[in-house]
């Protein structure tokens, strides 16, 4: 170890970049230690190498087998041990990790926002860029290395983002906090390009940017990127409670919080700990900056009392490693004065009377002077917004109405992220909550679905060719509402039915489809699901137009009402809110969609060339709209083409042999691409499959190859149709 640190500080000094430093310094590891000798974490001994990111750390092939199942009350047992053993390469405070980890759990799962459903522990990805890197995020390197040695113990059976979300649950519990319950399932992610949209990143700067630092509007969750919510210094780093107490609501609504959840959460996360920021040098370059030593911290020792996160240095309350209500009272017992800390932040103390002893809290068994007891300027804007000084004078005088606030509002936050109840791994995890959207058991008894298929191919043949483009478009609009961010939406519970969907000008006479199949859902009554039967109609009518054969996956049911669609508008509906000429742009916006439809590339355009060949004729908006469609003597129920609906590549064919030109349709204002000489229309968005090289091989692979082109339409509508359909965190009742 001695020469390991040698060779570190020799590179550190030369003249190299980071990145060539770090690569040098990998190299000598390598050649120091063959893979098969590399140290492993140990519960005796620091947990990785002298400044090797926890993230790199090994384990052999034996030790990361899946556990055959894990018991999460066993992992938050071993979580309790680690918080009380104090390590030397970051000592605890007040010897208990307590707060680091509810840290850790926090600002994993507050970057949640419903605007996209990104963010959140799913995924774990604050181990990766650009997450790792954020400044809120800074030190938390250090807890998820104290985690390693029980990721190790309970190898891919335990998943990193179960595992930061249970730290916090075992650290509340453990001081005296109240427990709700914990939704196990999630999935980590290979790397971090599920967090590139939340900046910083070029891909973020184009899909939701923000022009003013600090000012940053949804899309975006917190209103500066790189923090988790607000600036804690105060809105625009001006320490102006009022300003910031508006600031605190508009954010927190970001990620679905009502103001009783965001000052339970607040309090309960401040009972806790402390802040640091020992001195105004800073914390060092960030893990982006320099991977091999990031965030050394550059007041004295860089760590325990010398240490800086944040920046602000003060304890909360008195007793930091114990539960309480002390956070309210002091709000509201203390007058507050605002000054600059030794990190160089405004930060608020209270006005003491004349005899009146500063209230502090200890430190590492007495060893350094007691911390005096501050807040932040987000702390203070809670006094000064009537709504919110309500709820710390409730939550002040009634611990037991605080624990019940709290519990519940921290299980949704660390829960937002995972959709449906169904999809938790654990049998013990709390009944379905309401911003999980429950839906209904399915029926008892499930109709005869070769009986439904018939009445439904007794309508479509009765029919001159409109409804197949009627039944398909429906059944798009109700599956295309899936979010593989946070699993929400779907076809399953049938929301289109119900406002806001049925509302959403994308949506504009789905209800002539909905009152076509009435008569067969009173036929068939309880037994068959408004859900069931828009999927059915859908697969009969594709089969109708020339599709493949399709398996029908039954047993959904109907929600009540349209709650948990309002954030769910499809994203892709053939136009975007840039200029065309912002082709670029646009492109980014498109493969972005695609992904959180859960559908590759090629699925994707072939769904969108069965929408052209079979969609709706006229009233339509959207993907699955025949493109000529939207001229105005269709909508005026003249017909200057045929209804014939056939499902062929002919999309495919059509954009490759016609030259296109922006053209505005007259009377309605709707940009779209004309064929150069001809009466053919084409979205926006299918204009963009002849830019991009990948798209483009895929419309050739699809214009070559008819059979080919149908084969994928008949799996991915299945998969789109059924991908709402969850058993647990990665099964499917369909498979």
């Amino acid at each position: 170890m001695v020469i390991v640190t040698m060779f570190r500080s020799a590179v550190m000094v030369t003249k190299f970049s980071s990145a060539m430093r770090t690569i040098l310094y990998l190299v000598f590891l390598r050649i120091l230690y063959p893979v098969s000798a590399l140290p492993y974490a140990s519960p005796q001994a620091p947990n990785y190498l002298p400044g090797y990111p926890d993230e790199w750390a090994f384990t052999t092939r034996q030790q990361a087998e899946p556990a055959p199942k894990v018991d999460y009350k066993e992992v938050m047992k071993d979580i309790v041990e680690v918080m009380t053993n104090s390590r030397d390469f970051w000592p605890a405070d007040n010897g208990n990790y307590g707060p680091l980890f509810i840290r850790l759990t926090w600002h994993n799962t507050g970057s949640y926002r419903t605007s996209d459903g990104r963010g959140g522990a799913d995924g774990a990805r604050q181990r990766f860029e650009p997450e790792r890197s954020w400044a809120d995020n800074t030190n938390l390197d250090k807890a998820r290395a104290l985690l390693w040695p029980i990721k190790q113990k309970y190898g891919q059976g335990l998943s990193w983002g179960d595992l930061f979300v249970l730290a916090g649950n075992a650290a509340f519990e453990s001081m005296g906090g109240p427990y709700f319950g914990f939704c196990g399932g999630r999935i980590d992610a290979d790397d971090g390009s599920e967090s590139v949209q939340l900046g910083p990143s070029p891909e973020q700067e184009v899909l939701m940017p923000c022009k003013v630092a600090g000012k940053c509007q949804e899309p975006l969750g917190a209103n500066d990127i790189g923090l988790i919510y607000v600036n804690p210094e105060g809105h625009m780093g001006i320490p102006d409670p009022v300003a910031t107490a508006r600031h605190v609501r508009e954010v927190f609504a970001r990620m679905d919080m009502n103001d009783s959840e965001t000052v339970a959460l607040m309090g309960g996360g401040h009972s806790f700990g402390g802040t640091h920021g020992a001195c105004p040098a800073g914390a060092g370059p960030s893990p982006r900056e320099d991977p091999v030593n990031p965030w050394p911290g550059l007041c004295g020792s860089g760590k325990g009392y010398d240490a800086f996160t944040s920046g602000f240095e003060f304890a909360f309350t008195t007793h930091p490693t114990t539960f309480d209500v002390e956070y309210f009272k002091n709000l509201i017992n203390f007058d507050w004065q605002v000054h600059v800390g030794p990190g160089g932040r405004f930060q608020w103390k209270p006005i003491l009377s004349e005899g009146m002893d500063s209230p502090t809290a200890p430190t590492n068994d007495g060893r350094y002077p007691r911390r005096y007891v501050g807040a932040l300027t987000s702390d203070i804007a809670l006094t000064k917004d009537e709504a919110y000084k309500k709820l710390v004078e409730l939550y002040a005088s009634d611990q037991k109405l605080f624990n019940r606030a709290w519990s519940h509002a921290w299980y949704k936050l660390t829960t937002r992220d995972m959709g449906p109840r169904t999809r938790c791994s654990n049998d013990d995890a709390p009944p379905p909550q309401w911003f999980q959207y429950p839906l209904p058991d399915p029926p008892a008894q499930l109709a005869n679905f070769e009986e439904v298929k018939q009445k439904l191919e007794e309508v479509l043949d009765d029919d001159t060719g409109e409804a197949i483009g009627m039944f398909t478009r429906l059944a798009w609009q109700c599956s295309s509402t899936y979010r593989s961010t946070d699993y929400l939406g779907g076809c399953n519970g049938a929301r289109i039915r119900f406002s806001p969907q049925k509302d959403w000008a994308v949506n504009i006479n789905v209800v002539s489809a909905i009152d076509t199949l009435e008569p067969i859902k009173e036929e068939f009554g309880e037994n068959l699901s408004w859900a069931d039967l828009i999927i059915l109609a859908g697969n009969t009518a594709l089969e109708k137009a020339g599709g493949k054969s399709l398996k029908f996956c039954g047993g959904r049911t109907d929600a009540t009402d349209g709650k948990g669609s309002e954030h769910l508008h499809p994203k892709i509906t053939g136009k975007f809110t840039e200029p065309l000429v912002q082709l670029k742009d646009s492109m980014v916006q498109l493969k972005d969609s695609i992904g959180i439809l859960s559908l590759t590339q090629r699925e994707f355009a072939a769904l969108n060339g069965a929408g052209y060949a079979v969609g709706d004729l006229r009233d339509c908006d959207g993907l699955f709209c025949r493109r000529n469609s939207f001229q105005t003597a269709v909508a005026n129920y003249e017909r200057p083409y045929s209804t014939t609906s056939t499902l062929t590549n002919i999309f495919f064919l059509t954009l490759l042999s016609e030259r296109w030109d922006k053209y505005t349709i007259p009377d309605t204002g709707k940009e779209m691409y004309k064929a150069r000489g001809k009466d053919q229309l084409m979205l926006p968005t299918d204009f963009l499959f002849l830019l991009d090289p990948e798209l483009l091989a895929i419309v050739q692979d699809f214009a070559a190859d008819n059979d080919l082109f149908l084969s994928v339409v008949a799996s991915a509508w299945t998969k789109i149709s059924n991908v709402d359909r969850f058993k647990g965190p990665t099964g499917n009742v369909c498979d």
